[in-house]
């Protein structure tokens, strides 16, 4: 490829050699790849479907994610931010797809996601309209939030997965520790492009060591087809109001998490405010790639916060680079069988290479904070909605006397919560004038 010159790794546009741009894009897919596959895995056992279908789901989730990455990176018209923005099939939709699911049916759960992603994709092309509620420290709360909820999904994956019989076993303690260690050492001394795939090193030491103790089970290699095409439609869509409207809150939840994962990429990547464009475009491939995972039998997508954690870390932010991985997850589904391999990466090797990247999603909200001041009026909206929000999702109980709906939106999502507050305690408390600014 003409110019392609690997000092672009660090610049939004402009191509890398393939052979320094694969790595990365390898490292942004395995940060994600198991979190990606897992929504489809659960909500195909629980509704009950079978493991050929289970199977084709899981290849479809991989390719939808693929695409969707592909439009956000570059963006179709109006759809899509042009930032370092990684896409896959978000965890926020399962209990809601699982109640409406069970509740109903498969194809009820369908119907909903085609809907409600066309209602946020719509919502996202008007964004302009109504943005102007997010103001900055709304947006730096929110950031905050997801680096901190994120943190105990990295010391679940660390200690093994939650729910495994091994979950905090020894050996998952040596794999997550010595896959951290390298990542950490990999970072500390490697210079220039090896910089930056300290997380594919890591990944790679963890995976080996996992191998020398047995943790690593292959049987899921056996009865693999090589080529496989994707499955259109494997349910007809069923349509019911009350479910719709149950998915499109959620579908909201979803686009606050959207909001701050953009907000967060375009100050930490590119040391700039996120424009309204980029942000409508973000939403709207948010949305409407949604709806086209729904025609292939999957759940919702949206971006994924470890890959944003990722970038921040790394400082990659080259959509040629990170465009890669997008072909590599759309191979994955064409290919079972590269697929099926990445899944035999344990969850304490990703763990140990993802429990530093969220740190650094928190710190990437506290410099957020930072920057819009600490007034006595942004301390009040970020300290309240960070307290209610991560402390009363900490005690989700509390909600147990609330309708299903609330439950299912708020009690587990401190996002959502911290989201509403921020959003309400901006319109409410009197704005400071500038003698209050100078006094505080």
């Amino acid at each position: 490829m003409k110019n392609s010159k690997i000092e672009n790794i660090y610049t939004l546009e402009g191509t890398v050699p393939l052979a320094q741009a694969l790595p990365v894009g390898l490292q942004h897919i395995l940060a994600m790849f198991v979190a990606n596959i897992t929504p489809i895995m659960i909500f195909a056992n629980v509704c009950g479907l079978d493991a050929s279908l289970s199977a084709r789901l899981i290849q479809n989730a991989m390719i939808v994610a693929g695409i969707g990455t592909f439009i956000q990176l570059f963006p179709l018209w109006r759809v899509g931010s042009g930032l370092p923005i990684v896409m896959g099939i978000s965890f926020t939709f399962l209990n809601t797809a699982l109640f409406i699911g069970t509740t109903y049916s498969v194809g009820t759960v369908i119907g909903c996601v085609i809907v409600g992603g066309l209602i946020e994709g719509l919502l996202g092309l008007f964004a302009k309209y109504w943005m102007k509620i997010i103001s900055p420290i709304v947006a730096a709360t929110v950031v905050t939030a997801i680096g901190f909820s994120l943190l105990s999904v990295g010391a679940n994956s660390f200690a093994g997965g939650q729910g495994v019989a091994d979950f905090g076993s020894i050996n998952n303690w040596i794999v997550g520790t010595v896959t951290l260690l390298s990542c950490l050492l990999f970072t500390v001394f490697s210079k220039g492009y090896l910089k930056v795939l300290s997380v594919l090193f890591g990944l790679v030491i963890g995976y080996i060591v996992a191998l020398c103790l047995g943790m690593v089970n292959f049987d899921v290699l056996k009865n693999t087809g090589i080529v496989a095409l994707p499955a259109f439609l494997p349910f007809k869509p069923e349509f019911n109001i009350g479910a719709i409207i149950s998915m499109v809150v959620i579908y909201l939840v979803s686009a606050t998490e959207t909001i701050g994962d953009s907000t967060a990429v375009a100050e930490t990547g590119l040391n700039r405010k996120i424009t309204d464009k980029e942000l409508s475009g973000s939403l709207a491939v948010d949305g409407f790639v949604s709806s086209v995972a729904g025609l292939f039998g999957c759940t919702p997508i949206t971006s994924f916060s470890q890959n944003i954690g990722l970038v921040a870390m790394t400082r990659v932010v080259n959509r040629f680079t990170i465009g890669t991985g997008a072909v590599i997850m759309i191979l994955a589904g064409i290919f079972p069988v590269f697929g099926a391999l990445l899944t035999t990466v344990p969850q304490a090797v990703l763990g140990g290479c993802t429990i530093m990247m969220f740190g650094t999603i928190v710190v990437a909200g506290f410099q957020l904070l930072g920057k819009c001041g600490y007034t006595s009026r942004n301390t009040t909206i970020a300290a309240l909605s960070l307290s209610v929000g991560l402390g009363f999702t900490q005690c989700n109980e509390m909600f147990k006397n609330f309708p299903k709906i609330v439950q299912s939106v708020f009690a587990e999502n401190c996002v959502a919560v911290v989201f509403v507050l921020a959003v309400l305690l901006n319109l409410i408390l009197p704005k400071e004038t500038e003698e209050n600014k100078e006094e505080n």
